[in-house]
């Protein structure tokens, strides 16, 4: 199927992109396009106008400053799980992104795009989520630094505004001891998440995080309060992973009810936490 018309426009510029977004108000951004490519061409989208922001420098790239890590949110998918500072800083990071889709879908695919799309059965923002990252949202009044507890804010919505575009992904290298993991239970044709969990330990205790349940990803508030000032050993992890989300607060369809849903949470995140420890 082929999709509305549209005008097409390449920025070469940070700059020159938020100019773009301020004379098209209706336009899409267009980084890899895997989400937003399938969408028009259903339909489901039909924006006047895409404006390409693939090849602007100041969205490309990643770098430490300080002990923070900041990845531009054009940085595609196969940069980010290539690059040795990730993989030796943040090694959960390039795990997680191994289990997205294919070699083409990660040669093409930014992590800004994923996170600003928002989908709920994406598996970047539960990983974000753990990791504790800021997001950097560029618009015309200026930048801001957002904490990831509050970006996601439901299907396919997130802080980043009209007219705005999120520019940086900032992760806090992870201070002593830190181990992280995620899992998740693929869609068998899609390799979307079914369920994902994705956990972090550290010198402050556990910070976990669900996607593909709900419309958006979110903490795994009950877990983390189960096992805070808690030895993490099988006994207690076994204790702590028992209906960590009501099924009536999660999504179902034809393939995979709400209730198989949350059993999938314990599970996953049972397995991810006796996999670091």
């Amino acid at each position: 199927m082929y999709t509305a018309p549209f005008t097409y426009h390449r920025a070469q510029s940070l700059s020159e992109a938020l100019q773009m977004l301020q004379q098209n108000p209706e336009a899409k951004l267009l980084a890899g396009g895997h989400s937003l490519i399938p969408a028009m061409k259903l339909r489901l989208a039909t924006p006047p106008a895409l404006i390409d922001i693939s090849r602007v420098p100041e969205l490309r790239g990643i770098r430490r400053e300080g002990n923070t890590l900041v990845i531009g949110a054009a940085t595609t998918y196969y940069e980010i799980e290539s690059s040795e500072l990730v993989r030796q800083s943040i090694p959960a990071l390039p795990e997680a992104i191994e289990q997205i889709g294919d070699p083409m879908v990660r040669n093409k695919g930014t992590i800004g795009g994923s996170l600003a799309h928002a989908d709920p059965a994406a598996d970047l923002p539960a990983v974000v989520l753990v990791l504790d990252a800021k997001l950097k949202i560029q618009g015309p009044g200026g930048a801001r630094l957002v904490d990831v507890d509050s970006f996601f804010q439901g299907m396919f919505t997130t802080a980043v505004g009209p007219g705005e575009i999120l520019t940086e992904v900032h992760v806090p290298l992870p201070q002593g001891v830190a181990r992280m993991a995620y899992e998740k239970f693929p869609h068998p044709a899609s390799r979307y998440a079914v369920v994902g969990v994705a956990v972090a330990i550290g010198p402050n205790g556990v910070r976990a995080a669900l996607t593909g349940a709900g419309d958006h990803a979110v903490r795994l508030s009950k877990l983390e309060q189960a096992l805070s000032g808690q030895p993490l050993n099988a006994q207690s992890i076994e204790a702590a992973c028992q209906n960590l989300v009501d099924a009536g607060e999660l999504m179902g369809d034809h393939n995979f009810s709400a209730e198989y849903r949350a059993h999938l949470v314990d599970v996953l995140a049972k397995r991810a936490l006796l996999r670091l420890v």
